[in-house]
This record gives C-alpha cells, sequence and structure tokens, in this order.
C-alpha cells in the first residue's frame, strides 16, 4: 500500500512531454519525432533508393512478356554487287532499303523470370524495412536529445529556485548579524553560496542551450529558429505490469524492421540461390519476325533496268519467320558452377546473420525490460529521498536560525536536496525512455499517428 501512495504520488509529477493538447507554438515529443522524420535526408535518400526498387520490380515483371524490336537499315553500295533479281555480281552504285521487326519469348529458363520477379519484390520490401528503421532511429535518437532537454529545462529550475532559496538565507543573515545572532563569518559563508548558485544557475542554463540544439541538430531544425519545447507533465501509469520477455520477443520478431530485414536477406539470398541454379538449365525461346527490303540502281551497267516501285517492293519482298531456340550451357570456364557456389554460401551467411540478429533483438527486448523496470524502483527510492531531505533540510533550517549549525551544514543539506530532486527528474525520464522502447518492441509505433 505505501508503495502504491508513493506511485501516486509520482504520477501527479511524471515528466516528460505527453500527448495531450499542446499549447500552441509549443512542441511535443510526437511533434519532434515527426518533424526529424519529415526532414531527414536520410529517409528521403531511402525513398528515392524505394522507388528504384519498384522500378526495378517492374522491369522484372515485364521481362515475363515478349521483348520486341524494330531495325531500319538504309545503305548505297559502289562498285561491284549482288543484284537481288539476278543474283549475279555487277558493276553498279545501288541503293538498298531494309525494315524488320522482330520478337522473342522465353518459354522455358528453369524459373529465373520468376525468381527475378520474386528477388525484386523482396528487395522492394526490405527497402520499406530499412526506411522504417531509418526512421525508428532518428526517432529514438530525438526521443533522447528531447529527454536531455527536458532535463535541462528542470535542472534550470531547480538551480533558480536554489539560487533563490539561498538569496533568502542571505537576507535572514545578514538580518541576524545585525542582531547580534550571527558573525560575519557565517553572512560570507552564504553570500559565497549564493555566489556559487548564481554560477551553477548560468551552467545549467548552457547545459540547456547545448540540449536543444542537439535536438535541432537531430530534427533538421534551423539552428536560429525558435523551438519551444513541452515540459508539462504526462499522466500515466508509472509501473507497468510484469511482462514476458518472450512474447515481446515474438511480437519483435514480426514487426522490428531489423528482424524483419534479416528474414528478407535470407529470402533474397534463397532466391538467388535457385537463380544461380538454374543457368546450369537449358533455356528455351520463341522468336519470330516480318522483314521487306526495297533496292534500285543507282548508276552503273544495270541503271537501264526499271525495278519495281517503292510500294510494289515494300509488299512483295515481305517475309516472315518463327522458330524455336534451345540454349544449352555446356562450358564457359566453370563461371556458372562458381556463381552457384558463392550463392549457397552467402545463403548460409544469411541464415547465420539472422540467428545472430534475433540473438541480439532478445537480449536488447530483455535489457529494455530491466532498464525500465529498475529506473521505475530508481524513482520509487528516489521520491522518498526527496522527501527525507526536504525534512532534512527543514530541520537543517530552523537549528541554523536557532544558532545551533553553521552554515556549511546548511549549505551542505540544500544541495542534497537539490541533487535529489534531479535524480528523481533523471530517474523519472529514462524511465518513460525505456517504457517507450519496451512498446516498441511490441510492435507499438515511436510516432503516434495524428490527425492535422
Amino acid at each position: 500500500m505505501m508503495n502504491r501512495k508513493i506511485i501516486t504520488t509520482l504520477l501527479s509529477g511524471a515528466l516528460l512531454c505527453g500527448a495531450s493538447a499542446q499549447t500552441p507554438g509549443v512542441w511535443s515529443l510526437n511533434d519532434c519525432m515527426e518533424y526529424a522524420v519529415a526532414n531527414s535526408p536520410k529517409v528521403k535518400k531511402q525513398a528515392y533508393a524505394n522507388a528504384n526498387s519498384t522500378q526495378d520490380y517492374r522491369a522484372a515483371v515485364a521481362s515475363l512478356f515478349p521483348a520486341v524490336g524494330g531495325q531500319v537499315q538504309l545503305a548505297s553500295n559502289f562498285g561491284r554487287s549482288i543484284d537481288p533479281e539476278t543474283n549475279t555480281y555487277s558493276n553498279t552504285s545501288n541503293l538498298s532499303n531494309t525494315y524488320q521487326v522482330s520478337g522473342n519469348l522465353p518459354l522455358f529458363n528453369a524459373g529465373i523470370l520468376i525468381n527475378n520477379i520474386k528477388v525484386a519484390k523482396v528487395s522492394r520490401l526490405l527497402g520499406l524495412r530499412k526506411q522504417q528503421q531509418i526512421e525508428d532511429e532518428l526517432a529514438m535518437n530525438t526521443m533522447q536529445a528531447y529527454a536531455n532537454v527536458v532535463y535541462y529545462s528542470r535542472t534550470v529550475t531547480l538551480a533558480r529556485e536554489k539560487l533563490a532559496e539561498s538569496q533568502r538565507n542571505l537576507y535572514k543573515t545578514e538580518r541576524m548579524e545585525a542582531l547580534g545572532l550571527k558573525g560575519k563569518a557565517d553572512v560570507a559563508q552564504i553570500a559565497a553560496q549564493v555566489a556559487t548558485d548564481d554560477s551553477d544557475l548560468t551552467r545549467q542554463q548552457n547545459l540547456y542551450a547545448s540540449a536543444l540544439l542537439t535536438l535541432k541538430e537531430n530534427m533538421n531544425f534551423p539552428p536560429s529558429g525558435q523551438l519551444q519545447v513541452d515540459t508539462a507533465d504526462w499522466i500515466t501509469p508509472f509501473l507497468a505490469p510484469a511482462e514476458d520477455v518472450e512474447a515481446i520477443y515474438r511480437a519483435a520478431i514480426e514487426t522490428n524492421p531489423v528482424a524483419q530485414q534479416a528474414g528478407y536477406n535470407l529470402q533474397a539470398s534463397r532466391l538467388n540461390h535457385k537463380i544461380a541454379r538454374g543457368r546450369l538449365f537449358p533455356s528455351l525461346s520463341l522468336n519470330g519476325g516480318i522483314s521487306t527490303n526495297y533496292y534500285d540502281i543507282l548508276s552503273g551497267g544495270g541503271k537501264e533496268k526499271s525495278y519495281p516501285s517503292f510500294g510494289k517492293q515494300f509488299s512483295n519482298n515481305r517475309g516472315e519467320w518463327v522458330g524455336i531456340t534451345l540454349s544449352i550451357p555446356l562450358f564457359d570456364g566453370l563461371s556458372k558452377r562458381v556463381n552457384l557456389n558463392k550463392a549457397r554460401n552467402n545463403m548460409r551467411i544469411a541464415c547465420e546473420e539472422q540467428i545472430e540478429i534475433f540473438r541480439q533483438l532478445q537480449n536488447e527486448i530483455e535489457q529494455a525490460v530491466q532498464d525500465r523496470d529498475g529506473y521505475a524502483k530508481e524513482a520509487v527510492q528516489m521520491e522518498k529521498q526527496v522527501e527525507a531531505n526536504r525534512v532534512a533540510y527543514e530541520v537543517t533550517l530552523k537549528k541554523y536560525e536557532k544558532g545551533l549549525l553553521s552554515a556549511l551544514e546548511l549549505q551542505t543539506s540544500a544541495n542534497n536536496l537539490t541533487q535529489a530532486k534531479a535524480n528523481r527528474v533523471r530517474a523519472m525520464l529514462n524511465y518513460r525512455i525505456k517504457s517507450k522502447l519496451v512498446a516498441y518492441y511490441k510492435g507499438i509505433p515511436l510516432i503516434e499517428e495524428t490527425t492535422k
């Protein structure tokens, strides 16, 4: 019951951006991740690569259809040439014009064309998963940078509050010195603490500015642009129930882009092995065409002849042909056999890589769940520590005002309280990041879909 009360207290003070309605001009975590993905050159380059994969797929499908080509040839011969009517040589200058249309249709090639289509399809899916991986990695980096901005915005607030408290203590100490209750050493000690706190506030502000610049860099946001991050509370259940890591792992295999890429790489390597094996078998194709030509004497011994007109020759000289070609590979310097062996090895490599990636994924999931639960417990302990240090500071302050403790002891107690608050903020933020990561492994997208 005590833990539940502490958790309830933490719920009211949980830190990080939320998916609730945002103040105009304030960027939520989801807004930042969406902007980072939409403006990332890496994502855009991968999208163009995916477009090329789509074209490769279309080309592979089109290879199943007949290949048709046309040819037009115009030639002028000088000297001895063959007369097309008498089929004898004569000394003439003539003009010949040839027209031809031919086509080729593959009938059998051991499944090479079909497997090429499958490879192109897998490559297209692989590109989509790679783009998703790039987007997810970018979103994770943005989320970490965003959490740092939230953290340092809170440490700036804590530093400002501590400076104000030290200034109040300095004022009290100066009044007590005037009344003879404190000495000049106490005033000097508290004044030094004020200067230290002022310097620390400046340092925290610089860290906040640096964290904000890093966030802009991850988002590809203009460095000089105004970016106001939402540091409002995000009220969600703090301690997640115990979960089955194996169930999360099974879900990740189906949805995680890295795991999917490993599967597609293995699938593509198996298809390439089939293609390499298919090149060892004969191929059969159907081919045919139609051609015609035109011939005329420009000068020479046959000029007195009168050849038919272009239209008549075009019609009379037309010829068609159709045939079947059987291509049998016999010996090519072992290149096909070598390619088959290499394709088999690549398939085995892809299989081992998939096993390795799956093992790494399972380890990452177990680590993420452990980290999330650990940060949740740490945040609970930090809440207890903050409360204990707050009570200790209040007691120390009263004793200091009564002259029972020195200014140094008061400063130590104040520093402990501020540090405990900062540690609580860090634990809460780390918990939210790890919770988001565990949900991602379950198949929940990092970037929530919004309607704008």
